[in-house]
This record gives C-alpha cells, structure tokens and sequence, in this order.
C-alpha cells in the first residue's frame, strides 16, 4: 500500500513513518495492490492528531485519533480502521479478497458483531434548488447533523453536514469517468 505523508505544524520523523507504514502493512492482505493510504499529523498546542484515509477503489476508510503522542494517536486509529473492518465483514467480503478478512478478525469476535442493520424509517424530503448557504440554515433550523439538498448553482445533488469541530462540510458527486 503507497502511503502519502501531510504534515502541519510538525516535522515527521523516519521512524514515525516506519512504524505507520509496519501498522497499515497488515491491511495489506484486504485491500487491493491500487490502494493507498493518506496519514494527516496535526499539531494542536499539546495535542497531536493523526488521521488515516485509505482509499481502494470506491471505498474509503478513515480514523482520526487526538492524543498527546502521535504513536499513540497511530495506534488508535490503526485499532478504529480494524473495528470498522470487522464490523462491515459480511459487505466487505463481496468486495474485498477472499478469506483476508477471516485472516485478519478471530472467530470469537466476528460473532460478537453480526450484520444488524434495520431501517426503522423511511422519509422522503422535496428537493428544490438551493444555495449552500440556505441548505446551512435548513439544516440547523430542522436540527439534524446533515442536509441533502439541490445545489441551485450545479444542479446536483449535494450534502452539508456539521463537522467534530463545528464547521461545515460539502459532499459533491464526482463521476468517474
């Protein structure tokens, strides 16, 4: 798996760089030899965080960790990537190399975590064209954590969502092609 490296406010030393690369190599035997990871180590004052976005293909995987030391911070979020892993198994499996995963996740815990997903509600919303802005206001007006909306200025569809910090996020579709 090719790793990229971003680094802000802080420098990145070798073997901080090693041991991400040892940690993210037992993944290797999951995902495919096109996918890559993204490590994200942030200083803030005396926090350090870390967040790691694999990607392969049209699947992401992401955990962001803050902890005073960034080895740490690793640490858990190599723990999180495997949680979500284990978790999305039986999905995973369709996609994913055969049998990788039953490498990877002991037996006991597997059945500790069955495929228990229930829709409880169906809610159909109209979608008219508006501004970001105005889907921001929607959004906080009705409570909710995110809002699917028309882009009145690129005519798709769109999501904002209220991000850990506060801010605001946009999902935009993007074709491949």
């Amino acid at each position: 798996m090719k790793v990229t490296y971003t680094a802000r406010k802080v420098n990145l030393r070798d073997n901080f760089k090693v041991r991400v690369e040892k940690k993210l190599s037992k993944f290797d035997r999951i995902f495919s030899d096109n996918a890559y990871a993204d490590v994200v180590v942030t200083l803030n004052k005396n926090d350090q965080t870390v967040e790691i976005t694999i990607h392969d293909g049209a699947m992401v995987y992401r955990a962001e960790k803050t902890m005073p030391e960034m080895n740490d911070a690793v640490d858990k979020c190599i723990d999180v990537l495997a949680r979500q892993l284990r978790k999305n198994k039986t999905r995973l499996s369709k996609r994913l190399r055969t049998g990788s995963i039953d490498d990877l996740i002991p037996q006991a815990e597997d059945d500790q975590l069955e495929d228990n997903i229930e829709i409880v509600r169906n809610k159909q919303i109209p979608i008219k064209p508006i501004s970001v802005e105005e889907a921001i206001l929607q959004m906080n007006m009705v409570g909710h954590k995110f809002y699917m909306f028309t882009n009145c200025d690129t005519n798709e569809v769109n999501v904002v969502y209220i991000r850990k910090d506060g801010s605001y996020g946009l999902l935009q579709p993007q074709f491949d092609d």
